[in-house]
């Protein structure tokens, strides 16, 4: 009987004590100060006993509208993440034979989401300069049963963000061709300059948000999303959380908003800072590339396609043999993932050198075999 494939993620959980986990984009660099008091208060109040106000915590729905910039009776949906938040409005905006356009390399789940709903999805190749959507390519694939328009920004796994003017074209695109424009804003606290689609097309935006990312708070499951009152209503009828989301997590979230100023500087020097140091591996192996660089995100994916290593490989023998868990392209990409590995980096620097010593010597490694074949 031939042995069961390789589980990466069952085998990082099991061994996350000793693995630099930098293949998901989560944020490992908000100080613990910031959202364990809160946490812990919850907590020792037994908060968990009881139901949360089903709308949500008011002061959090406050912070959530500052941070996005909308007016203080602008409604605003709570879920169970970023993912609940995609899952729902999906649900209430695709008919089977809708068309949704989007990317390649982009995020699944939301098109798996859509496919579920009997929509099709037009991923646009995005895998060559400028490594992101233009007004041009989405007015030419735009068709009579287009139904949605997909814009994460910054981008998912590339790590290329849009402009002002980027966004603006986009969000006008919506607007005059009657669409629905899908702003995944999950990274928009990473760039040094983000735009909200919501500015230009308030009555076609659908903004999805998370504190997984921003506030370094991915294992707490709590995002939502925004949208104008009709929308928002159309949306609402598919929320199953009706007694609200986790109350615990609903405390983190409220602290680390409230804190954000002090410390989201700190987190975006950092960032940018790692992915320098992963620049300069990079660099010091031969065959492989960055495609994009700077990342306006916490992530980039590095090009491994000349070395004639599979991400897959790749991916395993950084785990197994040096305990850093980077992520193979296939998951993110159906036409270009075996180009490339996505590497996360809002880590601890220590991660980051413990990088730099694997990534060398694992191309070391699995180069071997084939030059002895040669």
């Amino acid at each position: 009987m031939p042995d069961p494939p390789f589980d990466a993620f069952a085998y990082g959980h099991t061994h996350f004590r000793d693995i630099a986990w930098m293949c998901q984009n989560t944020n490992h660099l908000v100080p613990r100060e910031v959202v364990e008091p809160a946490m812990l208060q919850a907590i020792a109040e037994r908060r968990y006993t009881m139901y949360p106000p089903g709308k949500g915590d008011p002061e959090l729905l406050d912070l959530v509208r500052g941070d996005l910039h909308l007016a203080a009776d602008d409604p605003v949906i709570l879920t169970a993440g970023g993912t609940e938040a995609l899952y729902m409005l999906e649900r209430a905006f695709f008919a089977p034979g809708d068309v949704l356009i989007s990317t390649d390399p982009g995020y699944p789940i939301i098109h798996r989401f859509a496919e579920l709903a009997g929509a099709r999805v037009e991923a646009l190749p995005i895998y060559e300069p400028p490594y992101r959507l233009s007004a041009e390519r989405v007015q030419e694939a735009i068709g009579p049963k287009t139904r949605m328009l997909l814009l994460i920004d910054p981008l998912n796994p590339l790590g290329s963000g849009y402009s002002r003017e980027e966004v603006k074209a986009l969000a006008e695109i919506a607007h005059d061709r009657h669409l629905l424009l899908l702003d995944d804003v999950t990274y928009r606290d990473f760039p040094d300059h983000h735009t909200l689609a919501r500015e230009f097309a308030p009555e076609e935006t659908i903004t999805v948000w998370s504190v997984s990312k921003n506030c370094g708070l991915a294992g707490m499951r709590l995002g939502g999303v925004a949208a104008a009152p009709k929308l928002a209503n159309e949306i609402a009828r598919f929320h199953t959380n009706d007694l609200g989301v986790d109350v615990v997590a609903q405390w983190a979230a409220r602290a680390a908003l409230r804190t954000k100023g002090s410390w989201l500087d700190a987190v975006r020097r950092q960032t940018r800072t790692n992915g320098e140091r992963i620049r300069e591996v990079v660099a010091g192996v031969e065959g492989t590339r960055l495609p994009v660089f700077p990342s306006q995100a916490n992530m980039f994916v590095i090009d491994i396609a000349a070395t004639g290593v599979t991400p897959e490989a790749l991916q395993r023998e950084m785990l197994l043999r040096h305990g850093v868990f980077v992520r193979a392209g296939g998951y993110v990409s159906k036409n270009f993932g075996h180009r490339f590995v996505r590497v996360s980096f809002s880590n601890p620097a220590a991660d980051i050198e413990r990088f730099a010593t694997a990534f060398p010597a694992a191309m070391r490694a699995l180069r071997a075999p084939a030059a002895r074949a040669a």
